[in-house]
């Protein structure tokens, strides 16, 4: 009965969080999703350092397809970046290189692992980060 009770607690628990990030419409972009659309709605800087616009030109290549048009992730595909869960103070920079160089285990979203991303060097990764900190200080994600 007592581990009946803990499952539940557990699931409950589970729907809480999940209704938080995907549900609530505290602001945060995610609740009115379309499937294969944006998870976010965000504001573009009017304009990007050299860094950030290089950064961009790879997210464009290595990125998109699964993060989305600006990192604004994608219904049912990969999470956005622009996104408090990505602030610095919660996922640094190298977490991105991590992310990028061996993967990682699903933890915070429903979408599964992200595989490792072929092809991109440490300075590609620190650039695509350059661009995505740009777009969160853009909105207010510092």
């Amino acid at each position: 009965m007592l581990k009946k009770l803990l499952v539940l607690a557990v699931a409950v628990g589970a729907g809480a969080v999940f209704g938080y990030l995907f549900l609530s419409p505290d602001g945060d972009g995610i609740h009115d999703r379309v499937p294969g659309g944006p998870l976010v709605e965000i504001a573009l800087p009017a304009t990007l350092s050299d860094n950030a616009e290089l950064g961009r030109s790879i997210y464009e290549t290595a990125c998109l397809s699964c993060h989305g048009p600006h990192a604004v992730g994608q219904d049912g595909v990969a999470p956005p970046l622009v996104h408090k869960i990505y602030e610095p103070s919660h996922h640094a920079d190298e977490s991105f290189q991590r992310a990028v160089s061996v993967g990682v285990q699903a933890h915070h979203w429903p979408f599964g692992d992200m595989p490792a991303v072929e092809g991109l060097t440490r300075a590609d990764v620190a650039l695509v980060t350059a661009y995505i900190r740009e777009l969160q200080q853009a909105n207010g994600i510092n």
